[in-house]
């Protein structure tokens, strides 16, 4: 494996097709569709071909960007949508392998069971790397019992799951008001619903259902290597301030303590290109073994991310982790 070797593991893309068949499917999301038109590099590849290029041996993993298909497509016109975009990346990913080392797959979750077999068909027939999930989904949380159906075929197929944070402006910053303002349902709304999931996933007990299911966190496992203070020993007591429901069972079903599964999920370093403070905190609390590099783009800048990742102190073997070596092996793929 090349020391100078990028696969960043988290990037965004809006293929044209599935761009036309969303605003068919959802015309009044026309201005969504616009707003990521206006992301040049999102859709145009040459403008972003000619960025990858500074950055020597750097490849992608391409997923799509918010909304979930969930939230602006029924059922059956979601499928259709997640097939498209689905069909698309694949076809990217032949024609430019030296750009992009996998995509992620889209799905609409609002028909478990037939994303169930379009995650299978994109694996298994066109070369997906994993899967795309969002949180909340269409405001339903993950470990509902109806979503665990992907969960278990996810830990069949070994692959892994790309977490995303989903909440917008309508979710409120407090009950008086009509919606989030000053973009707080993203600044921290979105770090909020990624840790929600990932503790409520573990409550659940789905790490014990299935041991080898691998989720990868956006943004750095959200907020829980900063609060494990609250999330482990505070959560110990799970119950004591709840009076209407008895959570006593919860803690004792588990295998584990409840913060080793938390260390288990995957973290990426897509902190908009800053964040050195957070990356050290998640880099200590995850471990060089779980965290991923990505950046966000074109959502996010690329030059100071990996800048960021150069100046954390760290060993070059775990550089070399984070970088590329656990991107390898969770794509299950050694890249020449």
């Amino acid at each position: 494996m090349s020391d100078d070797r990028l696969i960043d593991l988290y990037c965004h893309i809006s293929p044209e097709r599935y761009l036309q068949e969303m605003n068919k499917t959802a015309p009044k999301l026309g201005n969504i569709a616009a707003r990521l038109r206006g992301v040049t590099k999102i859709h145009d590849l040459d403008a972003r071909f000619r960025e990858m290029d500074e950055f020597g041996d750097y490849r992608q993993v391409i997923s799509l960007p918010n909304p979930p298909i969930e939230d602006i497509a029924t059922s059956g016109a979601g499928l259709t949508l997640a097939r498209v975009a689905n069909d698309a990346m694949a076809e990217l990913c032949v024609k430019h392998p030296n750009r992009f080392a996998g995509f992620v797959a889209a799905l609409s979750l609002t028909d478990v069971m037939s994303s169930v077999e379009e995650a299978k068909r994109a694996i298994n027939q066109l070369g997906a790397v994993g899967v795309q999930i969002f949180s909340p989904l269409a405001g339903r949380p993950l470990d509902e019992p109806a979503f665990e159906p992907l969960f278990a075929a996810m830990a069949q197929l070994d692959r892994p799951i790309w977490l995303h944070p989903a909440r917008t402006a309508v979710l409120t910053d407090y009950p008086a008001e009509q919606k989030s303002r000053f973009e707080m349902w993203w600044c921290f709304g979105w770090p909020y619903d990624t840790s929600v999931a990932m503790v409520r996933l573990v409550f659940s007990g789905l790490f014990d259902r299935y041991p080898n299911l691998k989720i990868i966190t956006h943004h750095l496992g959200g907020m829980i290597p900063y609060f494990d203070g609250r999330v482990g020993a505070g959560l110990d007591v799970l119950g004591a301030r709840t009076s209407d429901e008895d959570y006593s069972k919860i803690l004792p079903s588990l295998k584990r303590p409840h913060l080793d599964y938390l260390r288990d999920f995957y973290a990426d370093t897509a902190m908009f290109g800053g964040g050195v403070h957070a990356l050290r905190c998640g880099y200590e609390f995850f471990g060089a073994d779980k965290v991923v590099f990505a950046t966000d783009t074109p959502l996010g800048p690329i030059k100071p991310a990996i800048e960021a990742l150069k100046n954390l102190e760290m060993s070059d073997t775990d550089r070399r982790k984070i970088f590329s070596g656990n991107a390898e092996k969770l794509l299950r793929q050694t890249v020449s």
